[in-house]
């Protein structure tokens, strides 16, 4: 891999650790304050929006990011079926989805400024 290529796929690899990592950690409270509830789906909206940032400055298109991202977000989901207190819901997926497309409108957004 060219160095070029590693700059661009090698925070992308990273990112997904991080977020695999937080998916990896057991949930005992079951019962949420709506709040708690909230910060947590801004949460899975922030990691995604993220991925789909740096998907798009690797790849340089938005159709392909968005796949990825998307593919990303439903094992994501499925890893969370094996992990203690967590459940992969459809629902997430979705919410996913939606910082997928944060993301990648403020990439857009920050490339054309910055051209």
């Amino acid at each position: 891999m060219s160095a070029r290529g590693f700059r661009a796929w090698a925070p992308i690899v990273l990112w997904a650790a991080v977020i695999f990592a937080f998916s990896s950690l057991p949930s005992g409270a079951q019962d949420l304050a709506w709040w708690e509830l909230l910060l947590r789906k801004l949460a899975h909206v922030t990691e995604y929006a993220i991925l789909a940032a740096l998907l798009c400055r690797a790849l340089r298109r938005v159709a392909p990011a968005v796949v990825l991202a998307g593919l990303y977000a439903v094992t994501d989901e499925v890893h969370q079926t094996f992990v203690d207190g967590r459940l992969g819901t459809p629902r997430d997926v979705a919410i996913d989805l939606v910082g997928v497309l944060v993301g990648i409108v403020a990439w857009r957004r920050l490339s054309h400024e910055l051209r």
